[in-house]
């Protein structure tokens, strides 16, 4: 199928944008590759230190130095249910190293913080950076300078645009990225919310709350709804870092060890050391990162990944930016209803055909590159494939010719939308971003008097004295990554979404961020420059008549030009959210971070 000219022609500005820091990227890439184990140039103190406590056969393979050692990166806790069936992971990638003539050994950990687990809390402003974090802290476990390929092992939020950015400085490795998967289904997302919706308007109680909460939330592996830790999942799969139809396998379960065993042999067959060489900084190119964004707008994934894939692509030395989304929306169908785009999970997802026949109806219509290096061979029409266990052993198969339930996973020819519902919002507030495929038409154009917040806290107060029964839009400031670390604001959901029922026009604009769950109220989000960087949304007065036209892709106080121009920006004591649950050792990433639209990273990865 010829390539869709919308796609080649995004495609052609990145590139031609990024020409300069891709080139020097690569060519430090390949400066660092290596035919042979690069632990050989090292000094015998060195060697003898990597694997001083290494069982006594993979001691041997050591020395020899002819075979890969890989290292593993994980982000295993098990107080995080996603992260929890890793525990057990390192055990069965040594065994299957072995199995394939290789070794691995266990290089480092990195953290993983849960955005349920610290919404609304003050650990939430520690979230984006976390992401920083676990980038730094997987650059220090390869640091050794002994592996020859990585095996990462993440799943939510921060964890895997982390483990990528790390992973990209060592962009000569192969890197091989295995899941937990999702946990099984539990009471249904509709009914979930119903409840959630319930306690907002005092209609139930907490010990209900809780009882619903813990049924959705209920078991090891990743949340199932379609948020950004499923959203990472399809990234992953569709830039062909995964081993194909890894992503939503449930586990602890036969087929889901197996792929785990697989994506350490296939770690240890393309390494520089035999004849696939797949260094993850090739993988990771310009026309991955373009398919990355056709699948998220495909599925109406996380908007937490406007400000991730931006980052990612940057520690591969490629510049993106907000308008390659919005232009790519325009033609990319939405193909999945997954809560909160829908009321099905993404186990139903996965059973109605999942990222194989998602990848194969993309690539059919001309809307993915297929042309691209992956890990599992070259082309992205591996990627159209599922794995399954036949007579105990691992095979693919093609993906199933239809869909098994239409209603949760549609056709580029009966698509649920003609477009991917994410949109670029530009006007006098500054650029922002808005997910549409969950916010009904008759929503998505919203013209009221603002009422200016600070703390989303005092959103909620106001909604509890009955203030907010009214049509209004929150303007919401100080939210993002160098006020207070850019925390999710899914608190509030509620809240608004109550009001929306209730008749009133209602929406959200803020320089802050909003969950990968963020549904059906209108939020202009990631608004930059930021407010405490100057920028215009910190203008705003209560009071002041604001547009948000999803339609138009506009945003803007509709204030007198002279007025507005006259006006200063609102400054505020900040001092509260420098102190408690660490935040004081986030200080210098707070006064580092560069705006949404450039990734909101604290880290140097100009190239």
């Amino acid at each position: 199928m010829p390539l869709h000219s919308r796609l080649a022609e995004v495609t052609a500005r990145i590139v031609e944008r990024s020409r300069e820091s891709r080139g020097r990227y690569l060519q430090r890439l390949d400066a660092a590759a290596q035919k042979e184990p690069v632990r050989k140039g090292l000094a015998c103190t060195n060697q003898a230190h990597a694997w001083a406590a290494a069982p006594a056969d993979d001691k041997i393979l050591l020395r020899e130095m002819r075979e890969p050692n890989i290292a593993i990166v994980s982000s295993y806790n098990d107080m995080l249910s996603a992260h929890q069936p890793l525990e057990y992971y390192p055990a069965v990638i040594k065994a299957a190293a072995r199995e394939a003539g290789a070794t691995a050994q266990f290089a480092g950990g990195t953290p993983a913080m849960c955005d349920g687990v610290t919404q609304g809390q003050p650990g939430m402003e520690l979230s984006l950076f976390s992401r920083d974090v676990i980038a730094m802290s997987t650059a220090v476990a390869l640091s050794h300078n002994v592996f020859d390929s990585v095996v990462c092992l993440g799943v939510c939020d921060k964890i895997i645009p982390g483990l990528l950015i790390g992973v990209l400085q060592f962009g000569h490795l192969p890197a091989v990225f295995i899941p937990a998967g999702p946990m099984t289904s539990g009471i249904s997302n509709k009914d979930k919310a119903a409840v959630r919706q319930r306690f907002a308007e005092g209609k139930c109680g907490r010990d209900e709350l809780l009882a619903s909460e813990e049924g959705s939330y209920h078991g090891p592996g990743t949340c199932t709804f379609y948020g950004t830790a499923n959203s990472n999942q399809m990234l992953m799969e569709v830039m062909g870092l995964h081993l194909p139809g890894a992503a939503f396998v449930n586990p602890n379960t036969p087929l889901r060890d197996a792929l785990t065993a697989a994506g350490a042999r296939r770690a240890a067959a393309i390494t520089a050391l035999g004849g696939e060489f797949t260094p993850v900084g090739k993988v990771v190119d310009e026309k991955a990162i373009v398919n990355g964004i056709v699948g998220l707008l495909a599925t109406g994934g996380s908007t937490n990944h406007t400000i991730h894939l931006i980052a990612i692509a940057r520690a591969a030395g490629i510049v993106i930016d907000w308008g390659d989304f919005d232009d790519l929306s325009q033609v990319v169908p939405l193909l999945a209803k997954v809560y909160p785009n829908g009321s099905a999970d993404v186990n139903h997802f996965h059973a109605a055909g999942g990222m194989g026949l998602l990848i194969r109806e993309l690539l059919g219509a001309g809307l993915l590159h297929d042309d691209v290096l992956t890990n599992a061979g070259p082309g992205l029409h591996r990627y159209a494939q599922e794995p399954f266990l036949i007579e105990g052993q691992l095979q693919w198969r093609d993906a199933p010719a239809q869909s098994g339930d239409p209603s949760v996973l549609g056709t580029v020819a009966q698509p649920f939308s003609a477009d991917g519902g994410l949109r670029l919002l530009s006007g006098n507030l500054g650029r922002a971003v808005i997910k549409v495929s969950a916010v009904a038409p008759q929503h998505r154009i919203v013209e009221a008097p603002a009422i200016v917040f600070d703390d989303q806290d005092d959103v909620l107060a106001a909604f509890k004295r009955g203030e907010l029964e009214k049509d209004f839009i929150v303007v919401l400031r100080f939210q993002g990554p160098r006020a207070n670390g850019m925390p999710e604001l899914h608190k509030l959901t509620p809240a608004l979404g109550v009001l929306q029922d209730r008749g009133f026009k209602v929406a959200l604009v803020t320089d802050g961020r909003m969950s990968g769950a963020s549904g059906k109220v209108p939020s202009a989000i990631h608004m930059t420059p930021e407010v405490v960087s100057g920028g215009p949304l910190g203008k705003v007065r209560t009071g002041d008549l604001i547009r948000l036209d999803a339609e138009a892709g506009v945003v803007e106080a509709k204030v007198d030009a002279a007025e507005w121009a006259a006006r200063e920006v609102a400054t505020a004591d900040l001092s509260r959210n420098g102190h408690g649950m660490g935040r004081e050792l986030f200080a210098s990433f707070r006064a580092a971070a560069t705006g949404a639209e450039e990734g909101a990273v604290a880290l140097g990865l100009a190239h």
